[in-house]
């Protein structure tokens, strides 16, 4: 598969490489913790870069629940193998414990030119060996760090990423963090081939993540696309959510349960409790360390009104990325209809579903994006976006736009999203948002009014401003 997009991430690990190669800090060498989430190609990503720096480098890449002494030994192997100059004399040392597994990189890595040290699925080498920390924290501080070598450590549990940085653990303050999120808008429409308004189509049903884009021909309609994938039981459509699930949450676990109702459209405590219980609604103390953990994860987002005024308790969730919302939304149960070769049952069902799911699902992307071309000279205070509703979800206000979150000082415009094929933005969605607007805490009579639509705005709607499929675009650009 070809390597497309992500520049951005290249040039953030040349930027790294650099200070490495330039000595700028104190230390000559250079940590950094990458995480992302499953399958959004962080490995690809630290082998791409790896071939295009030029350097000598090392990548290993852990094993989950091997042998903590194999694993240990398939290290050295790897290092032995490596391009990295003392890679011979390192293939002597022994393996007894991480310390000397770790002191045999030092050794391998050049003393005056620049390396790089890839440590791919750390979070396995943790569960494996309580000591591999520690180890890791000692060689880096007497050893790795006096020299010019790039240690990249990568792993997909990003709870357990999260935590090698904070303080307590023998890595704090040692190596920053850099989140690989999956290909973004202007990447997904330049792969693709397709117009502004097709890519968001696009995104939202790949969530960006590679191998899924891939499998989208240059041109290709959202409707031939999805056709073509629905033929295919093993198609990247469908198999990368299959993996991702089976990878992070057990079959029968309720973390799997919690993710599969609020993947089917449910957004409230209340109404997610009853759909993960099924006949007995999950308990408030059961659901809510799953919903804590599944947000560590960053698998969930949890929304909460953006307004002047405080409201913890009103939170919405959603699965974070798109793709794995249209996953569990369509895909998770016509998988047993694809294998019978009947896929056009499942994309009937996609097709009727599609205007009200896009419609939902594109809020996000449009926050993002706004979020991303704001501030500007119109609005040079806007630092956050978000929505609003109160416990009846009526009324519901797309966009909110203030100076601060999670609670603004000052509401600076409130909006609305139409994201419909054929209908633009009109006046009677612009009554509607006049009718609703002093609802929201902070909002006054003058408070400006912004649209986003994906077909324009109707003559004569006195908006302040509004946004289009193209400008989406260009925030990613």
């Amino acid at each position: 598969m070809n390597f497309s997009g992500r520049m951005s991430d290249i040039d953030l690990l040349r930027g790294q490489l650099r200070q490495v190669s330039t000595g700028q800090d104190g230390t000559r060498g250079r940590a950094l913790i990458m995480t992302g989430r499953r399958r959004v190609g962080k490995s690809r990503l630290a082998q791409e870069f790896c071939d295009r720096s030029g350097a000598p480098y090392v990548i290993f890449q852990a094993t989950r629940g091997r042998n903590p002494a194999a694993e240990r030994a398939d290290f050295s192997e790897t290092l032995a193998q490596s391009t990295l100059p003392g890679a011979e004399l390192a293939a002597g040392m022994g393996t007894a414990d991480w310390n000397h597994a770790l002191r045999a990189l030092a050794i391998a890595v050049p003393d005056t030119t620049p390396s790089i040290a890839v440590i791919d699925e750390v979070p396995w080498l943790v569960e494996q060996d309580r000591e591999f920390e520690g180890a890791l924290q000692t060689v880096w501080d007497r050893q790795l760090s006096a020299k010019p070598v790039l240690l990249v450590l990568v792993g997909s549990d990003m709870s357990v990423m999260e935590a090698l940085g904070h303080y307590g653990r023998p890595f704090f303050g040692r190596a920053p963090k850099m989140t690989v999120r999956p290909l973004h808008l202007a990447d997904v429409g330049s792969i693709t081939g397709l117009s502004a308004d097709a890519a968001v189509d696009a995104l939202l049903i790949t969530g960006g993540f590679p191998e899924v884009v891939a499998a989208w021909r240059v041109g290709m309609s959202r409707e031939d696309y999805l056709r073509e994938a629905l033929t295919n039981p093993l198609s990247p459509l469908l198999m990368a959510g299959e993996l991702t699930m089976l990878g992070e949450f057990p079959e029968a676990s309720q973390s799997r349960a919690v993710l599969a109702a609020v993947g089917s459209g449910e957004r409230g405590f209340t109404a997610i409790a009853t759909a993960a219980g099924g006949a007995n609604p999950l308990a408030s103390g059961t659901l809510s360390p799953i919903l804590t953990t599944l947000v560590d994860k960053q698998v969930v987002a949890a929304d909460s009104p953006l307004s002047t005024r405080p409201d913890t308790k009103n939170k919405r969730y959603r699965v974070a990325d798109s793709y794995l919302r249209f996953w569990l939304a369509f895909l998770a149960r016509g998988i047993p209809l694809v294998e019978r070769g009947r896929g056009d049952i499942v994309l009937g069902r996609i097709e009727r579903s599609w205007t009200t799911w896009r419609g939902r699902a594109v809020e996000p992307v449009v926050r993002e994006a706004l979020l991303r071309l704001l501030p500007d000279e119109d609005w040079p205070d806007t630092e956050a976006i978000g929505g609003w509703w109160n416990r009846q979800n009526n009324p519901e206000i797309d966009i909110v736009g203030a100076d601060r979150e999670p609670v603004a000082g000052k509401v600076h415009f409130l909006g609305s999203i139409k994201w419909l094929e054929n209908q633009p933005f009109g006046r009677r969605d612009y009554d509607s948002l006049v009718r609703d607007m002093l609802a929201v805490p902070g909002a006054e009579p003058g408070t400006p009014l912004i649209a986003v639509s994906r077909r324009g705005i109707a003559d004569n709607v006195p908006l302040a401003a509004h946004w289009g499929p193209d400008d989406l675009i260009r925030a990613w650009q």
